[in-house]
């Protein structure tokens, strides 16, 4: 059999996942080879990095994974504990390019969370990380960029001629809900609970075959409270949810106090039951209030990924449930490395297999 020239570089902030996508890898390569390059990044007590690759990459397939999010690691600065920001973590990949010295086949960057994506476009005078850091990238080498479920992908006409693939966790995400919840298909229904989120809304309910609604978030603008406009309504337009199953869709969850609140609304007219699905959940802050949220019935379950670092007190509360995406990555990545394709599920099949778990 030719040996595989495909080589994963996980950084410490995503070092879990990229062991799961390795062993998938190797099951479905039908192979004991690991796939994972070891790299150490080291720090003075300054804060400044140094990064070492442990064997040879040249003219190997690479794919660097990097979960920007993760403040869970940190080292000593100055004789305390710093946890690292997503800048340091974009540095880090920077630096793991710089270290290949260019002797890579091909290099692709897997950011499940693409860095500063909230920051994709600018008003007057606003800076415009994303893009910027997508230019960056693509003039370090980079040949292919993967990110899931991003926030605006119009981000990548930053770069034109470099290849942006944005995923989506939505088959794997449904297929794990199925499992565990017991739906029927001809009492649900989508809401997007603002206007950013309803293409991701009208993607679910064209798998599922239902309606979609959506909240329309009315802001205060002549204030900023964490960096945006509070909420003051939330408006609905949709079909009626009284006694249906609603999944609220979003990209990502902060604080999560606009999706509590579309579900506080939700339940106020009638829905019977309100799941709650987000491909990142961040939470910045608020766990207080979900947890007062559920004991309050206003929401049943929180479905999302194991794309982003979660403290593992929060993976274990009753509502909270981490689907895996590994297997998808690992099929990603095989695919990538013998086509230069994205890998992409059968949406026939899905809708066949989630027709074998519920009520028709």
């Amino acid at each position: 059999m030719k040996k595989s020239n495909l080589k994963i570089i996980a950084f410490e902030n995503c070092k879990e996942l990229g062991e799961k996508i390795d062993k998938h890898i190797k099951k479905i390569n039908k192979t004991n080879e690991s796939s994972i390059v070891n790299v150490t990044c080291s720090r003075f007590s300054n804060g400044e990095g140094k990064l070492y690759i442990s064997e040879s990459v040249r003219d190997k397939d690479l794919y660097i994974l990097s979960d920007v999010s993760n403040y869970n690691i940190s080292y000593d600065f100055f004789g305390s504990v710093h946890h690292m920001s997503p800048d340091e973590h974009f540095q880090d990949i920077k630096r793991v390019i710089s270290a290949t010295n260019g002797r890579f086949s091909k290099i692709t960057l897997i950011m499940p969370l693409l860095y500063q994506s909230r920051q994709h476009r600018r008003k007057e005078r606003e800076s415009l990380d994303c893009a910027l850091a997508l230019q960056e990238l693509e003039s370090l080498g980079v040949n292919n960029i993967i990110t899931f479920d991003c926030h605006d992908p119009n981000v990548s006409n930053a770069i034109p001629n470099l290849p942006f693939e944005n995923v989506f966790a939505t088959d794997t995400i449904l297929k794990e809900m199925f499992t565990k919840e017991k739906l029927d298909k001809n009492n649900l229904l989508t809401i997007s609970p603002d206007m950013g989120a309803m293409e991701r809304a009208r993607y679910y309910a064209e798998i599922l075959g239902c309606d979609v609604g959506l909240f329309y978030k009315r802001r205060d603008l002549s204030k900023i409270v964490d960096g945006k406009n509070p909420v003051i309504e939330h408006i609905y337009l949709g079909k009626d949810p009284k006694d249906l199953t609603v999944l609220v869709i979003d990209d990502m969850i902060a604080s999560g106090g606009s999706m509590l609140e579309v579900a506080k609304e939700l339940k106020k007219r009638g829905a019977k039951k309100v799941i709650l699905v987000a491909t990142f959940a961040l939470f910045t802050s608020g766990i207080e209030k979900f947890n007062k949220a559920y004991e309050d019935g206003l929401f049943d379950r929180l479905y999302t990924t194991n794309l982003v670092y979660v403290p593992e007190e929060i993976k274990k509360l009753k509502w909270f449930e981490s689907v895996d995406c590994s297997e998808q990555l690992a099929k990603i990545i095989i695919n990538y490395n013998k086509t230069s394709l994205i890998y992409e599920a059968d949406e026939r099949e899905l809708i066949e297999d989630l027709n074998k778990k519920v009520k028709l």
